[in-house]
């Protein structure tokens, strides 16, 4: 890919993956992973573009008023940084990086195929703080691991056990992604960080302005069935792709 493209495909990427809450790193290791990247360069470089994104989407959602609950938040969130640390510095073979990263994207397209109600009704149901504990460490380590934030994971689980609205877990993913690709990269060291390339320079600018539109219009109107379907649908052939060649 040309860096002209990648540019492009990345603003995109931060801008879908924002409507929903999410800072989109499976979105960009899908991108990196086609694109010839090694899982030296890639994870640390999808984790700072998740950090940027991670910081708009929880800003943007963190301002509607009733979405974030730190009582969803905390509990997940202690368990997971620890636990992405770990995970990001465990080494991940090339081979097993693309296995990894192509199991992460069909997990993504599932999430953006998730029904979404027309009108939704807050929920104020609490996690239990066991089960919360360590299904956050269970996220945090595999985060890590792969590289990513974890809202591919959070988010479906938090709907799907009655824990939270689709917005609402869109508005607690956020910062949870960003904590954990904190601690992900805290893991992976400087040095890794540094082997991201400069490339970041032109793609942090990108992910942060597309990161902004889509979170601007998820965290006020909902995002768009359609635009979640195409990139299922984009996720579903990349992820394809790295599990079977």
């Amino acid at each position: 890919m040309t860096e002209f493209l990648l540019v492009v495909v990345f603003a995109a990427v931060a801008a879908l993956y924002a409507s929903v809450g999410h800072a989109g790193a499976s979105g960009y290791l899908g991108v990196l992973a086609l694109a010839g990247f090694a899982a030296g360069q890639a994870r640390p470089a999808a984790l700072v573009m998740n950090v940027a994104v991670a910081l708009v989407a929880s800003w943007r959602f963190g301002r509607v008023p009733g979405l974030f609950r730190w009582s969803h938040f905390l509990p997940f969130a202690t368990a997971s940084i620890p636990a992405a640390w770990l995970g990001g510095r465990l080494p991940l073979e090339q081979g097993a990086f693309r296995v990894a990263v192509g199991v992460v994207l069909l997990s993504a397209a599932g999430r953006m195929l998730w029904h979404v109600p027309a009108a939704e009704v807050p929920i104020e149901r609490r996690p239990p703080l066991g089960p919360a504990l360590a299904l956050g460490a269970v996220i945090g380590l595999a985060s890590g691991w792969i590289g990513v934030g974890g809202g591919i994971f959070l988010s479906p689980l938090l709907i799907a056990l009655g824990w939270a609205s689709t917005r609402q877990a869109s508005a607690i993913a956020a910062p949870f992604i960003l904590v954990n690709s904190l601690a992900g990269l805290a893991g992976l060291g400087l040095s890794a960080a540094a082997a991201a390339g400069p490339q970041l320079l032109a793609w942090i600018p990108a992910v942060l302005a597309g990161g902004w539109a889509g979170a601007s219009f998820g965290s006020r109107r909902g995002s768009s069935r359609t635009l979640r379907r195409l990139l299922a649908a984009v996720l579903l052939l990349a992820g394809g792709k790295l599990l079977l060649t």
